[in-house]
């Protein structure tokens, strides 16, 4: 039997591991940086290193590598031996201080826009002593920053670490005002829900656009998709169960917190989710987690797909983030309590919230952009792209009567009475859920529903926290010089509820009635990558996150030529990996099947047999066969087209033209596929994808 308790953690050097290893006082000099910020010691750091070493040696390591996150959506990792010469031809194993803080990986071959050229190839990555260290296969992986040789941003870390020191920064005002002495920092916790899809390996292999493109290209609707709800929640599959071990145990001994698995709501579609934890560890977490499922999935013959939407006309994939902000001391500043309409400090923070998310709609909706995630917004599994947050009646009412001066009754909780005596009685949540809300309230957290199943959720918390940090530095500034504390502060919520409630939607957010109603609110409705991406330009954006720190204006406009090129760089690998499908496969079947077609007609009509339907058969065929031949002709032409274009207007010329001609070839396609006998089709269909894993 597995003793959870001393697997847990096995693979990762965290604090447990450091009482035990690490002197008394090294252990406390590591606490004052990670606590406090104090400069690490040049002796601590050899002291941690050595002893990190022998860790990881004792785990099978021989090498270590700085683990970063750089602007390609994924990690980066150079792998060093800890061996060095010794003076008899032999070797020693070493590892100092300076090889554990600091690295130096190329700046320039990772994606810049801009920041970096081929000749300013100098970039370093910087040890973050608040995430742990971990061994995976025979490498001590560490996690880092990475920065450039003028120390310009290059990663997704370091821009979340600014923005939680930001968010601290305002948030301990606000406290301080409320008379919480004993606090001394707040965190923010995040717990990421991650789904996904599993696929037969030798099955997968033979569709080169889930291979290349993480998605399919084309694919007719199976017979049965999802609409009899009944994989939702279903019994789990043997291999899947036996996946899903191996994926718990490992990711328990890299110290993640998994907690959750199920079945979701599409045929071969599941999900995970872990513990809420400090939002820094939860990046890493989450990054390490898309690594280990995918590697896992490879030891049990299957292939884990995290594309958005790997299948269409079934539920894509999202990554739900959960997010809350609380105090050293653990309160949650988003628990309501028993009274929330005399709960001061939680109003305070919840309606710093919701004016951060009204005030910086556009900006979230970037943080959440890219090519496969617009496949997936504004479905019937995801919310749309409008932002709006559901609040819930209770909360929704307290506001409604803060704003208008009026008495508010708060209703108790309802007990659930199932007329069943030996079935228990509880209290019923005073919210019902709204799986429609892009930023639904969940009782004591907001939970972020757009998120992509393939992102890093570093962007959209960067944004959260320093949204947050900017609304909460208004209310100080105007608070510190207030003469009566909770007169100016009633007067700051009440003028922000009336500011800001026009992002508040409890309703269908999916329904025709609420996009006309959000137009009429003024809010945003940016429908694809296109257009929300440059909201990290924008001048109030740009004055945002200089003000707090988080990046300057050169670091903004290269995160948003990087996003604008991965998204034209992504249809442009969709749009050749669907030519090679057409030219090499489909449409040589097509030949081959017209040719029999044309023959069974002829030898009808010989026997002076009506080949009314052959024929029609063949039309159809044939028809369909021309259009796309002449689509790739059209596709060769748009490409020629775009070559020339600007970043921006390439982004646009990708989405108006290239992605609507593929949408155009799949709908025929998906059509000659129904078409033709089963073992003809040069591609597993959906049928053999979606029921793979058996």
């Amino acid at each position: 039997m597995v003793d959870l308790k001393e697997l847990f953690g096995s693979k990762m050097f965290g604090r447990r591991e450091m009482k035990k290893r690490l002197p008394p006082e090294v252990y406390e000099d590591l606490m004052l940086t990670v606590e406090n910020g104090e400069p690490l010691k040049s002796a601590t750091a050899n002291a941690i290193a050595e002893e990190m070493k022998n860790w990881a040696i004792s785990l099978g390591a021989t090498h270590y590598t700085h683990w970063f996150q750089p602007m390609t959506g994924i990690t980066a990792e150079k792998h060093e031996s800890f061996i060095e010469p010794d003076k008899d031809g032999g070797i020693i194993l070493s590892f100092s201080g300076k090889n554990l803080i600091k690295g130096e990986p190329d700046a320039s071959s990772f994606p810049s826009g801009g920041l970096r050229a081929t000749f300013e190839a100098r970039g370093y990555t910087a040890w973050d002593p608040t995430s742990f260290a971990f061994v995976k296969d025979d490498t001590l992986y560490i996690p880092t920053c990475f920065f450039s040789y003028d120390g310009s941003l290059l990663d997704k870390k370091t821009p979340l670490l600014k923005s939680c020191e930001a968010l601290n920064t305002q948030a301990m005002r606000i406290l301080k005002l409320f008379g919480n002495e004993d606090v001394k920092k707040t965190v923010v916790n995040v717990g990421s829900e991650q789904e996904y899809f599993l696929v037969d390996k030798d099955v997968a292999a033979k569709r080169p656009d889930l291979m290349l493109c993480g998605r399919t290209l084309i694919g007719a609707k199976p017979p049965k998709g999802q609409e009899m709800d009944d994989h939702y929640y279903a019994a789990i599959n043997h291999r899947v169960s036996e996946y899903m071990k191996d994926l718990d145990r490992q990711l328990w001994e890299y110290g993640v917190y998994a907690k959750t698995k199920h079945n979701e709501v599409a045929p071969g579609q599941h999900e995970l989710a872990p513990v809420y934890t400090e939002v820094n560890l939860a990046t890493d977490q989450n990054q390490l987690t898309m690594e280990v499922m995918k590697s896992v999935a490879a030891t049990h013959g299957m292939v884990c797909l995290l594309h958005e939407k790997p299948f269409k006309a079934v539920n894509g994939s999202g990554k739900h983030n959960n997010w809350s902000i609380a105090t050293d001391t653990g309160v949650n500043l988003l628990d309501p309590g028993k009274t929330p309409h005399e709960n001061l400090q939680f109003l305070t923070f919840l309606v710093a919230t919701i004016s951060a998310v009204d005030e910086y709609q556009d900006l979230l909706r970037a943080s959440v952009s890219g090519a496969g995630n617009d496949h997936r917004l504004g479905a019937n599994e995801a919310p749309p792209a409008i932002i709006s947050i559901f609040l819930g009646d209770q909360l929704t009412s307290l506001l409604e009567a803060i704003e208008n001066d009026m008495e508010f009754h708060a209703e108790g909780k309802k007990v659930m009475e199932l007329g069943v005596h030996t079935l228990p009685k509880f209290k019923r949540d005073t919210t019902d859920r709204n799986r429609t809300s892009p930023f639904a309230f969940t009782g004591n957290k907001f939970e972020f529903r757009m998120v992509g199943s393939s992102a890093s959720i570093a962007s959209p918390n960067i944004v959260l926290n320093t949204a947050l940090a900017d609304v909460l530095k208004n209310f100080a500034d105007e608070l510190e010089t207030a003469p009566d504390f909770k007169a100016a502060l009633l007067k700051i919520l009440v003028r922000n509820i009336k500011e800001h409630k026009r992002i508040i939607f409890n309703g269908n957010n999916y329904s025709e009635e609420w996009k006309s109603e959000a137009k009429a609110r003024g809010l945003c409705d940016l429908k694809t990558t296109v257009d929300a991406v440059p909201a990290y330009v924008a001048p109030k954006n740009v004055a945002l996150f200089t003000r707090h720190g988080v990046f300057n204006k050169t670091e903004l406009v290269s995160r948003c030529d990087i996003l604008l090129e991965n998204y034209y760089k992504t249809l442009n690998i969709e749009c050749m990996t669907l030519k090679s499908m057409l030219s090499n496969h489909i449409i040589p079947t097509c030949f081959r099947l017209e040719k029999e077609l044309c023959g069974l007609v002829l030898n009808k009509k010989q026997l002076d047999h009506s080949a009314k339907r052959e024929k029609w058969y063949l039309d159809t065929v044939s028809s369909a066969t021309g259009k796309l031949l002449d689509s790739v002709f059209d596709l060769d032409r748009m490409l020629e087209e775009a070559a020339p274009l600007l970043t921006y207007e390439k982004a646009k010329y990708y989405r108006n033209n290239i992605f609507a001609k593929m949408e155009e070839i799949r709908e025929v396609s998906d059509k000659l596929e129904t078409l033709f006998p089963k073992d003809e089709w040069p591609f597993p269909t959906y049928t053999d994808l979606l029921y793979s894993v058996r």
